[in-house]
């Protein structure tokens, strides 16, 4: 964009340079061009055969040279000729731009004391005023930081010509940036190849942990399914023990009720303890069977799931086995519909 425009303000002085036939008109022509506002590249009027004829004029040579400062020079380059034509206020305020370009390409060189020194400008002010111009006009991109005297340069218009014998310099710029941009690439290849190493390695261990899992829990599972069949092989661990219990139970039962001075007659489940005329049933795996209680005078209940120890009662065991056979109990629980008392 910067470029077409600089060539678009100078194709005017291209046209003119066609009839400047003598010196003098060419020297005019370069004061011209130079002076005018968004000229920043000149190679194109330097190739023109009448600019070049100007290096044959013994007077007026110099405008030659001044062309060619203005071209890939700087403002260092013309005071270190001081055979050359003076410069007008437009030319030092466009040679001044164009010297800028080249010292803004160096970050260590962007601090107000070198620039104002390099510019041979006066104070920070007309530095600062200088780089306004210079962002304004799209010569470059930056910021200004007072505080700490810095210029902040983020880009660089191309607008500068190149200089006889700079394209081996430039070459060799081009190469060293290739060389570091390889290096770059190289190691970034060699980030990748290992972070891909290091994903295949997750996966072997992630893979190798899943397996053991499955082998774990498949161990497990035989395990369990072995000791839920058990040794009858019924599907019930421990199957049979059920029946055991019961007969160790119910012997247990008979010889409580042996121990107790009852006569108990049968085994198991149908044993029955003769206390006086009264047959009371074994209460049938539970191991105990309810006795009678009676209070103030009266048959209430039977006892619930506790020990039997016959009828709890002030009275004689005789007159709660009559009042029994006189049908006198009111509420029997848990009782066989048969007369048997749990």
């Amino acid at each position: 964009m910067e470029q077409t425009r600089a060539l678009n303000a100078l194709e005017p002085f291209l046209a003119l340079s066609k009839s400047a036939n003598s010196p003098r008109a060419a020297a005019d022509l370069v004061s011209q061009a130079t002076s005018a506002p968004n000229t920043y590249v000149f190679a194109e009027l330097l190739q023109t055969p009448n600019m070049q004829a100007l290096r044959q004029s013994t007077e007026y040579a110099s405008h030659l040279t001044l062309l060619e400062i203005f071209a890939w020079g700087t403002l260092a380059d013309y005071k270190a000729n001081p055979s050359l034509p003076p410069l007008n206020a437009q030319q030092h305020q466009k040679l001044l731009l164009l010297s800028l370009l080249p010292l803004a390409r160096s970050h260590t060189t962007l601090t107000y004391a070198h620039l104002t020194t390099a510019l041979s400008l006066p104070s920070p002010r007309a530095l600062e005023e200088l780089i306004t111009t210079a962002i304004y006009a799209s010569l470059l991109t930056a910021t200004l930081d007072p505080a700490h005297g810095l210029v902040n340069v983020s880009s660089i218009s191309p607008l500068r010509d190149l200089a006889p014998g700079a394209l081996p310099a430039l070459s060799a710029t081009l190469a060293a940036w290739s060389a570091r941009a390889g290096g770059a690439l190289d190691e970034l290849d060699a980030q990748i190849a290992g972070v891909r190493r290091a994903a295949v390695l997750r996966e072997k261990e992630r893979r190798k942990r899943e397996r053991g899992m499955e082998t774990a829990m498949a161990l497990l599972e035989e395990k369990s399914g072995g000791a839920k069949r058990g040794p009858g092989g019924n599907g019930e661990e421990g199957g049979g023990g059920a029946g055991e219990a019961m007969e160790i139970d119910q012997e247990d039962i008979v010889g409580r009720d042996r121990d107790d001075g009852d006569e108990v007659v049968g085994d198991g489940p149908s044993a029955k303890r003769m206390r006086g005329d009264v047959a009371v049933d074994v209460a049938g795996g539970a191991g105990d069977y309810g006795g009678v209680k009676e209070e103030n005078g009266k048959v209430a209940e039977d006892v619930g799931d506790g020990d039997y120890g016959g009828m709890r009662n002030e009275k004689s065991e005789q007159e709660a086995l009559k009042m029994l056979d006189a049908g006198g109990v009111e509420g029997v629980e848990n009782g066989d519909k048969d007369g048997g008392i749990d």
